[in-house]
């Protein structure tokens, strides 16, 4: 009979929606209460014959059979009394589903009915969708071979990385949401389909900026490395699985240095050894010096990455 909302908008728990016609609720009340009403009646005749039968077959007054028969109609009214007031109670209840409330915090859709429309004869009505968008959870998929990665360093490790640095979401135009979320659930198998394991994370989002449905990447810190050694990936040459780089000594010559190279972070590559705090790597010309010759250097100006809390993957 009414729609009571703004489409598109966002309600409130408890937030009127819908008003469906009562009138034939309100009938099936009223003679649900009606039929309660004649059952305590019909209970309270039955006391009273119960009450009255009870001293004069003791006296031998009336018959045993009698008396009986006075237990057994007190006992069937009492009986149609409860199942009348169980009817009672659920015609309230199905008063009670004529007016629509929502039943949580949300961003509602368009309605799917309109005034005039009849709505869960026989079957179930979909009325609309509402969607709670604060806290908005954000789900993404790992790959197996990442999860197993992952799951090997440890959870208390993860959770104090989480809690500390908390999890960032890069929106669809490239930007990172003004919010930190958490980690709010893992699923329990690895979809077979296609080689991921599903996290679902939870964003506080007051400003109301996301919505379901929208696309995004979730990043995470998963590992802090104390005074990592960075060079550009420009200065690391590779050779049949062999890394190296070309080191320049105080005496301006050059030395060609294996290196054992970790992750790469943004445009440079973290080195677990060979190279020292402070030693100079070439990072342009590599293809013109040879190890031994004497080379004049200037100093190339790397740009710098940003901290591994906003980039590292």
């Amino acid at each position: 009979t009414s729609v009571n909302f703004t489409e598109g908008s966002f309600v409130k728990k408890g937030q009127t929606l819908y008003k469906i016609d009562p009138q034939p609720f309100e009938a099936a009340l009223s003679q649900a209460q009606a039929n309660l009403s004649t059952a305590r009646t019909r209970l309270d005749k039955t006391n009273n014959d119960v009450a009255r039968y009870k001293p004069l077959a003791a006296e031998k007054a009336v018959s045993q059979q009698e008396l009986d028969n006075a237990l057994s109609a007190q006992e069937a009214a009492r009986f149609q009394v409860t199942a009348y007031d169980a009817l009672v109670e659920k015609a309230k209840l199905d008063m009670a589903y004529t007016t629509i409330n929502s039943p949580v915090d949300g961003l509602i859709g368009t309605t799917q009915k309109k005034v005039g429309s009849l709505v869960g004869r026989g079957e179930n009505t979909l009325l609309n969708t509402i969607s709670q968008i604060n806290p908005i959870l954000f789900r993404c998929a790992i790959a197996e071979a990442e999860y197993l990665r992952l799951a090997r360093t440890g959870a208390d490790k993860d959770k104090s990385l989480e809690k500390k640095f908390g999890v960032e979401l890069i929106l669809a135009d490239g930007t990172t949401f003004n919010h930190k979320g958490r980690l709010d659930a893992i699923e329990r198998a690895v979809d077979a389909s296609t080689g991921t394991l599903t996290g679902q994370f939870s964003f506080p989002n007051p400003e109301r900026i996301l919505r379901p449905g929208q696309y995004g990447k979730a990043r995470f810190v998963t590992d802090v490395k104390e005074g990592a050694l960075l060079v550009p990936q420009l200065a690391v040459q590779e050779i049949q699985g062999l890394y190296s780089v070309m080191v320049v000594k105080p005496d301006a010559t050059v030395e060609q240095r294996m290196v054992k190279p970790g992750e790469r972070v943004g445009n440079v590559w973290i080195i677990d050894s060979g190279l020292k705090s402070g030693e100079k790597v070439i990072v342009e010309g590599i293809q013109k010096v040879k190890p031994g010759v004497q080379v004049s250097a200037k100093v190339e100006k790397v740009k710098e990455i940003a901290s591994p809390a906003e980039s590292a993957p």
